[in-house]
């Protein structure tokens, strides 16, 4: 199969590792754990760093679907520029500090590189003309997904509709349960399997509401309920860790939609905000004197 352009090259790689001989694996672990080496490096030094012979380090690059090796080092040149995923850059307890921070940034900066690549336009299109229609909007989150829920709230202002983020799940039901057209909710759950999450989005449907939702996970049980599914897919481990970058993701999805729908809602609204900002500054001021 041959390499998509538009996927990355170690999203790609962790695709196909099972696919590999166990000859071929033993070329991706050395990419895992010193790609920067493999991209200066000879397909001999390769060979002799990995543990096998030239013709293997060919096969395993044609096995991506590369022509050859050096095609190979050039997109993982590339790719080296938004860094190495966790999902081959593994951390190990064995990883001193500095490793450690490397790993989880480039875990992250690939992580939402991933996401960039994922995210549907038409989806935020339609997110932020349902938004605009919206006499207010609800944010529905728990656990880790709540602190999106309560930054997108605090956004109320750039959204210029009241805005609310019930920690309280049956608060949060309640609102779903009153609501009806002319309100939005923003269902946030990144598994899209968290069972109050799907109860309070149904309700919400039921009661005519928009239903939008920030998900990882597109066949999940939560994208069948809503009206629309925003698709924000990272490289995500939480079976032993919980990294915070579908937090991140998700973060700036809803960044993406609060500045989508404040530049749609005109000049006025710009100069409204402004002039908020603007007194926001001299109150701190004020508070620190």
């Amino acid at each position: 199969m041959a390499h998509d352009p538009g996927i990355p090259l170690i999203e790609h790689l962790a695709a196909r590792l099972p696919e590999l001989r166990r000859s071929e694996r033993k070329v991706a672990e050395l990419v895992a754990s010193d790609p920067a080496f493999v991209v200066n490096a000879t397909m001999a030094a390769v060979a002799d760093a990995a543990g096998v012979t030239d013709p293997t380090v060919m096969r395993f690059a044609t096995a991506l679907g590369f022509d050859g090796f050096q095609q190979f080092r050039l997109a993982l040149a590339q790719s080296l520029a938004l860094g190495m995923p966790a999902t081959l850059s593994t951390i190990s307890p064995r990883d001193s500090a500095g490793e450690l921070s490397t790993k989880v940034f480039d875990h992250t900066i690939s992580s939402l590189d991933r996401a960039r690549r994922a995210l549907d336009p038409e989806q935020i299109e339609r997110s932020v003309v349902a938004i605009l229609a919206a006499n207010s909007v609800t944010f529905l989150g728990l656990g880790a997904s709540a602190i999106i829920a309560a930054d997108a709230a605090q956004k109320s202002p750039h959204f210029g509709v009241p805005c609310l983020a019930p920690g309280d799940p049956h608060q949060q039901f309640m609102a779903a349960a009153v609501s009806g057209p002319g309100h939005v909710f923003v269902a946030i759950s990144n598994t899209g399997e968290t069972s109050s999450i799907l109860d309070i989005a149904t309700a919400a449907k039921g009661a005519g509401a928009t239903v939008i939702c920030i998900t990882g996970e597109a066949d999940s049980s939560l994208v069948g309920i809503v009206d629309i599914p925003i698709i924000v897919r990272t490289f995500e481990d939480t079976d032993t860790l919980t990294p915070s970058v579908s937090r991140l993701a998700g973060l700036v999805v809803v960044d993406i939609l609060a500045t989508a729908v404040s530049l749609r809602r005109g000049s006025a609204h710009a100069a409204r905000l402004a002039s908020m900002k603007e007194q926001l500054a001299s109150f701190r001021r004020s508070r620190v004197e």
